[in-house]
Order: C-alpha cells, then structure tokens, then sequence
C-alpha cells in the first residue's frame, strides 16, 4: 500500500502568510465556494521551497496572500466541469499540481496588507494574466518581475499562462491525492 505524503499545513504563525482560500468563498469562477473548509496545505517540498520565498519576501519588505494551495482532486473535477480551459486549468484525468500538494497561487502583499497590481485579478482567465505582458502597467510589470524573482529564487517553476501560480518542477512525481486521502476535511 503506497505512503500518502504528508501535507504540512499553511498558516501563522509557522508560515507568515495571509489565507485567502478563494475557492472555499463564492469569490471564484464558479461564484460559490468549491471547498467546505478554507485551509491551506502543501507537501513538504513545497512548504520548505514556499518558507524560503517568505523570507526572501521578507527582506523587501513583502509578504503573501495565498489564493489557493493543495487542491483535492474533486475539486479539480468541479473547477473543470465548470470552466474546462486547458489554458489556464489542468484537465483532472491528467492532475493538477495543486492536486499534488506541489503547486501555490499567491500574491504579494504590501507592509499595510494591500496586494501589488500585477494588471489583473487572481483566476482572470485572459491572456493579459499571461507572465511577459508589456500592454498591462509598467507598475504591474515590475511587480510581476518581483513575484516572479522571489519565487524563482526559492526553487519554484511557474505557469506561464498566470502570474499567480508557481509549482515545483517535475511536480507529477507527486501523487494525486484527493481530499480523503489527504486527510484535509476541505471537501
């Protein structure tokens, strides 16, 4: 019987982050919440790799709002059944890095809890979510450049197709997990 890996939650004060589970709210795609209970968990590699960005952040001055993290695999199915853009939600029969415990969508924060402008809103499925965008604010751009930095340099990959999304690289060595199997009572 395989090990389910361990998801190691994601909250103060481990983790100096604001939780702002957007899919556990009707603040999302769907306009109604996805999960029942709005917690945050990644895998151990992911929460190692999130907790360097935290203080890499730190140091500038930043923090992060977190929009969504593991993800069980029903939720996937649901997110999918109603919005099933490859572009910018991976299909559930190939699994999402999230569902993996393995991917985080976030922002940064200002010292007064304020999130930068990164040109459009957390889940806005256009291309001008896209990273390299020139035809958003010069503002957005820069702060984009900085999310993107951070992340980078604490060992994540991101997305290309969003700003907000960063996930481990060669996250499918993760297995999918759903929602009994990990153990989170978010479903």
């Amino acid at each position: 019987m395989p090990i389910t890996p361990i998801l190691i939650k994601i909250a103060p004060p481990d983790f100096d982050v604001e939780i702002d589970l957007r899919y556990a709210t009707n603040d999302n795609i769907t306009g109604q919440p996805v999960y029942r209970r709005a917690a945050a968990f990644l895998n151990e590699e992911a929460a190692e790799k999130l907790a360097v960005a935290i203080k890499l952040a730190a140091a500038l001055g930043y923090r992060f709002r977190i929009f969504d993290a593991f993800r069980p695999t029903e939720a996937q199915w649901t997110l999918w059944n109603h919005t099933p853009d490859p572009n910018f939600l991976a299909d559930p029969r190939r699994g999402s890095p999230h569902s993996r415990g393995a991917a985080v969508d976030l922002n940064l924060i200002d010292p007064q809890g304020h999130d930068l402008d990164m040109g459009t809103a957390f889940d806005a499925f256009t291309p001008l979510s896209h990273h390299g965008r020139t035809d958003i604010s010069v503002a957005a751009q820069r702060n984009r450049a900085v999310l993107l930095g951070l992340m980078t340099a604490a060992g994540w990959d991101f997305y290309r197709n969003e700003w907000w999304h960063y996930q481990l690289f060669d996250a499918k060595r993760h297995p999918l997990l759903s929602d009994a199997e990990a153990g989170t009572g978010m479903m």
